[in-house]
């Protein structure tokens, strides 16, 4: 439940505001009897109204005569809507997959209890922030992965590469055939950034995972050598035509219907991507990591999560019984498996104790999580102390969507030292 959209809030999104309590945050639970809850939730293709009405009404089981007013964001951008309300006096007693790290400075976010998180999750610590746990972590995720076509890579007589170089020879190979190599979705921040966000953190976070602490320090920057060798990997894709023609003006979802239709060889995208592909090339579209100079498996991680909670809750023992019943349900975690492609994270279960159906691609990609290997955070992704500060994120996809129109790759690599500096100040 890591997945964002780029897409800015609609103007008709302040409207929704009237939706919600008019009072501050937690209010909502006192002002209404002791028992309602305001609960900020968000629609996706697999997450719709139905799932949500089934998955409050089973977590309700726990607590009884909890009521739950669900607040619907407009879009799945949570965060930007999470902070209209806070800056209305209108912010939710729970949240539903936001990044706690822009809340958790402003003490707007209660932690859970830490033997509760160690008994029931895999990796208990892989998104606290400062040692804390402010949303479950229930699932993750590997951003990016590149998914590919097999038919199409054994057209153009291309393997599947473990080395950078290999992978420049495939593309080359998949242009020679009259194929385009890769599509990106790039009118998309997010997506346009996805070979950049492999490039350094396989490259760069791969060789030192705390290189993103180290920034925090001031002790590394993104303006040196082995972060711009990084960036440059984009920058040669662009130069030597790999991506689709006119590739920043193709929309996220444009760029799924087109790498399923095939007009497309490679997709470098998140995990959420295995939602997407279509039952009946389930046998043909395979996933490898972002390649690395040495072959070396490097897993840029980030570790999801369910509910947070406010610390102004009015009830904080009933909000917090029904976010730890909603999220150890395996009903929710079987959704975002088949629909978002998310990783479980529950502890003593196997992926057959979700009922789930998967493709070949899930199955796959999921050893890379179940086994020994280094998994490292993904930059512009984590959701642990690895955030960036700030509107980090949306700068490191904007430096991305600049690699295509500006070859001065240090020069982007300054803006976001920049900008950096900027949010920690």
């Amino acid at each position: 439940m890591l997945r964002r959209s780029a897409a800015a809030l609609v103007a008709a999104g302040v409207l929704v505001l009237t939706a919600c309590s008019d009072s501050g945050s937690g209010s909502g639970s006192s002002a209404n009897g002791g028992g309602t809850l305001t609960y900020m939730t968000f629609n996706s293709p697999s997450l719709t109204p139905t799932f949500w009405k089934q998955s409050i009404a089973r977590a309700q089981k726990d607590v009884p005569g909890v009521k739950i007013k669900q607040v619907v964001a407009p879009s799945t951008d949570r965060d930007s809507y999470a902070k209209q309300l806070q800056a209305s006096g209108q912010f939710p007693d729970l949240l539903q997959s936001i990044t706690p790290s822009q809340y958790t400075a402003a003490g707007l976010l209660r932690p859970y209890d830490q033997s509760w998180v160690d008994q029931n999750f895999l990796l208990p610590q892989g998104n606290a922030i400062k040692g804390k746990v402010y949303i479950p972590p229930t699932n993750s995720q590997i951003i990016p992965l590149v998914f590919y076509h097999k038919s199409l890579f054994k057209k153009a007589g291309a393997q599947v590469p473990t080395t950078w170089q290999q992978f420049l020879d495939a593309n080359a190979k998949l242009k020679s055939a009259g194929l385009t190599p890769m599509e990106l979705g790039g009118n998309d921040p997010f997506a346009a950034a996805m070979p950049l966000t492999g490039a350094i953190s396989a490259d760069v976070l791969g060789k030192n995972p705390r290189w993103i602490q180290q920034r925090y320090a001031g002790k590394v920057k993104f303006t040196d050598a082995d972060v711009v060798a990084a960036a440059t990997k984009m920058r040669t894709l662009v130069t030597k035509g790999y991506f689709e023609q006119g590739a920043l003006n193709v929309s996220y979802a444009d760029s799924i219907k087109n790498f399923n239709a095939g007009k497309a060889a490679m997709y470098p995208m998140g995990s959420w991507y295995l939602g997407s592909i279509p039952k009946d090339q389930w046998n043909d579209i395979g996933v490898f990591p972002w390649p690395t100079d040495d072959g070396s498996v490097v897993v840029p991680f980030a570790v999801g999560g369910s509910m947070a909670v406010a610390t102004k809750v009015g009830d904080p023992a009933q909000a917090t019984k029904f976010a730890q019943a909603w999220s150890l349900d395996p009903d929710n975690l079987k959704a975002l498996i088949e629909g978002d492609g998310a990783y479980p994270m529950l502890k003593n279960k196997t992926l057959a104790d979700y009922h789930v159906t998967v493709s070949p691609a899930f199955s796959d990609s999921y050893a890379y999580v179940t086994k020994t290997d280094t998994k490292v955070s993904s930059i512009g992704w984590a959701t642990n102390d690895d955030a960036l500060p700030g509107s980090g994120n949306n700068d490191f996809y904007a430096a991305a969507q600049a690699l295509f129109n500006s070859g001065d790759v240090k020069g982007q690599m300054a803006k976001l030292d920049k900008a950096w500096s900027t949010s920690t100040q």
